[in-house]
């Protein structure tokens, strides 16, 4: 058997956790319909003076007169063809199914119903030669519409088409976060300024801004922008010589198909075209909202319950932007109850969504908001997003706990993160008792999957990144300065199993980031038997899974990770790494698994694992040198040092080109005191060299008590 990546037609995803009737339903839409029809079809041979609905709104309004007493399943199915949306539908507590019973809003069998909120530019003109700005590549290319409002993407037939951009830059030193300092031309005080917006990553690696300019001071060289960034706005502390900022949106910059500027100031848009087909301007973010009754700062919702949407497509949402009020979760990664989601559970339980896709939008696809419970998120396809895949979002930390034993499983996840590349294919935030699994994730700008909560020291912040999201009416007597202990009741990412996924390919373009990464969640997290293989991308700061800083009370097991850049694993304080495989690790390699002193490592254990590489280099574990400035206790220590504090045994090292390396490397550890069982030996993959890991029956590794788990259930499923 070998493993390579599993992948799965979208026709075949055919599991159904809502039932509906093959083609018998209660209402029926159509894209030739009538909203003052009964959304019946009429008998057959019967005069066409009735029929199906055209509208989504019209056929939830309907099943609110239908529901019975004592209460049935309802069936809505949808027609093929494309439904133009101007305004969100929502679905609230008058169209939860009753009792027990479920509403199914469905595609009809063998047809393709697509919900867009695309509206088609018409009436474009050739732009003038003269037409100050533009650049003589673009003359006789570029064309002009008129148009009236302000949209963030733009939409062909092909998908996301991109805004204009500058070449990228390096910011001088001395910006803050809402003040950028640029080398001399780069900027310039456009006469239609608010409409150009700079993207930047600000400091660190792992997060990108979009910010609209304010004002731009040319002999200066200082631009100010009306939002903050995340961080100040300087060059990148790991990557100096990363050019990473660049301006879009302005005229001049636009020099190749595909490209567009808006202006509003004058109500234009220019494109260069890069096929035939029609352009769309989307005019909303968010195409469908279900919302229970919501009291954000009280500790009772009331959800909406037992509805499904199955085998829908979804389409052409605009690109969210950051506001003055937003609350951010980590780095920003996404916003705190935010509308930036093409279909949004905002207080929900029991919902389904299933058999859908999303494509080819500017923000988000799903988001679970606030109060989630039971709902399921099952064998949709989500590709081409400018935002995130799926998230689960809870209340900040505080008493309440409401987003919780969800199921997000089964889903093909890809290129997501084509504007906010710092946006997770699956990302779980303040939500627990969830289980994530069998998804196929791959081709993603950075992380896979973000397991998240609140790291302590933000409890005394009060700035946009996690300090706004904290309910301070509900901690208030938490101490000044508080301890993991005492804000680990505030911490509901907990008890989730992250299990069975698919990730590959992901961390293309930020770095410092990781398949699957966790911090500052709860207890009782567990990941395991995930097939994380090919993170190609030539960054030095990545690792398959990580649990980074004050992350505690994790079980990482019985994954196999295969040709990944950088590390394998990375390990802190008690959590455990047990039963794994991780193979040829690629060059820079800096650890098999790579352990980070930070505080004790009690309670840790490092047991069971199996380290090979087929060819040097070969450094199982790698020796990061002491931080600036900490302590002896605190600071960033050795790996060797590490796996001490923690129970290291019964581990094989094996490099199969020069087998000492796995011998000085245990020779190594059990001078310390660690290893006292482990080998250095080879242990006898069937077929390692064309990715089959699994263990002959006369394997060592047996003998040390690995358990052999099975590889071909991950991934996407058809049965």
């Amino acid at each position: 058997m070998k493993f390579f990546p599993i992948i799965a037609l979208f026709a075949s995803l055919t599991v159904s956790l809502c039932d509906a009737a093959e083609t018998s339903a209660d209402f029926y839409v159509a894209t030739d319909g009538s909203d003052a029809w009964s959304g019946k079809y009429p008998e057959p041979n019967a005069q066409r003076t009735d029929g199906p609905f055209a509208s989504l709104e019209r056929a939830r309004d309907a099943v609110r007169e239908h529901k019975q007493n004592p209460p049935d399943d309802t069936v809505v199915l949808i027609r093929g063809g494309t439904y133009r949306l101007s305004r969100t539908v929502v679905f609230g507590l008058e169209d939860s199914g009753r009792g027990d019973s479920t509403i199914t809003y469905a595609a009809y069998p063998g047809e393709t119903p697509v919900f867009s909120s695309g509206q088609r530019i018409d009436e474009w003109k050739p732009v003038k030669a003269d037409l100050p700005g533009l650049q003589k590549a673009a003359i006789g290319k570029v064309q002009v519409a008129d148009v009236s409002g302000r949209f963030r993407a733009l939409f062909d037939a092909d998908g996301l088409l991109p805004r204009a951009r500058s070449k990228g830059f390096i910011p001088l030193e001395g910006g803050s976060r809402n003040e950028l300092h640029f080398p001399a031309g780069r900027l310039k005080n456009w006469p239609n300024v608010e409409d150009v917006e700079i993207v930047v990553r600000p400091h660190h690696a792992w997060i990108v801004n979009i910010l609209p300019l304010m004002s731009v001071n040319e002999n200066k060289q200082i631009a100010r922008t009306s939002i903050d960034a995340t961080y100040a706005m300087n060059y990148l502390h790991f990557l100096k010589e990363t050019e990473s900022c660049w301006v879009e949106n302005v005229l001049e910059e636009l020099d190749e198909p595909g490209e567009w500027v808006l202006n509003t100031k004058e109500g234009k848009l220019y494109l260069w075209p890069r096929n035939d087909s029609p352009v769309l301007a989307p005019q909303l973010t968010e195409l469908i909202r279900i919302e229970g009754k919501i009291d954000k700062e009280g500790p009772q919702d009331t959800p909406v319950r037992n509805l499904c949407f199955r085998g829908l497509t979804f389409m052409h949402g605009d690109r969210y932007q950051l506001a003055s009020d937003d609350a951010g979760l980590q780095h920003d990664w996404d916003m705190h109850d935010k509308p930036n989601a093409l279909v949004r559970l905002r207080g929900t339980k029991n919902c389904t969504i299933e058999q859908c896709r999303f494509a080819h939008s500017g923000s988000g696809a799903i988001r679970v908001d606030l109060h989630g419970q039971q709902n399921k998120i099952s064998a949709n396809v989500i590709e081409q997003m400018g935002g995130a895949g799926i998230l689960l979002c809870g209340y900040g930390p505080g008493t309440k706990d409401v987003n919780r034993n969800n199921l997000v499983a089964n889903n093909h996840i890809h290129h997501v993160g084509r504007i906010y590349s710092h946006s997770a294919g699956i990302m779980v935030w303040q939500s627990g008792d969830n289980r994530i699994a069998n998804n196929l994730i791959h081709n993603t700008p950075y992380t896979g999957i973000i397991i998240s909560g609140c790291m302590t020291d933000f409890f005394t912040k009060n700035g946009r990144e996690l300090g706004r999201t904290i309910r301070r009416h509900e901690i208030a007597g938490l101490p000044k300065n508080p301890e993991l202990e005492d804000v680990r009741p505030y911490l509901h990412t907990r008890n989730n199993t992250i299990e069975y996924n698919e990730i590959h390919h992901a961390m293309e373009m930020l770095g410092d980031g990781n398949a699957i990464y966790i911090r500052g969640a709860g207890a009782g997290n567990v990941i395991q038997r995930n097939y994380i293989h090919h993170l190609v991308a030539p960054m030095i700061m990545q690792a398959a899974i990580r649990t980074d800083g004050g992350q505690t009370d994790t079980l990482i097991a019985e994954n196999l990770i295969y040709k990944c850049t950088s590390q394998g694993i990375l390990l802190k304080l008690n959590n455990r790494c047990e039963n794994n495989i991780i193979a040829d690790i690629i060059a820079p390699p800096r650890g098999y698994y790579l352990s980070l002193r930070e505080g004790p490592m009690t309670g840790a254990t490092i047991k069971r694992n199996i380290f090979y590489a087929s060819a040097e280099p070969c450094t199982f574990i790698d020796e990061l040198p002491p931080g600036r400035g900490r302590t002896t206790e605190d600071r960033r220590g050795r790996g060797l040092a590490a796996s001490k504090e923690a129970d290291t045994d019964h581990n094989i090292y094996y490099c199969a080109s020069n087998q000492e390396l796995g011998k000085q490397m245990l020779e190594k550890q059990q001078q310390v005191g660690v290893d006292a069982h482990s080998l250095a030996v080879d242990p006898l993959f069937v077929d390692a060299a064309n990715g089959d890991f699994r263990l002959r029956p006369d394997s060592p590794a047996l003998k040390l008590g690995f358990v052999p788990f099975d590889i071909s259930k991950v991934g996407l499923r058809t049965e």
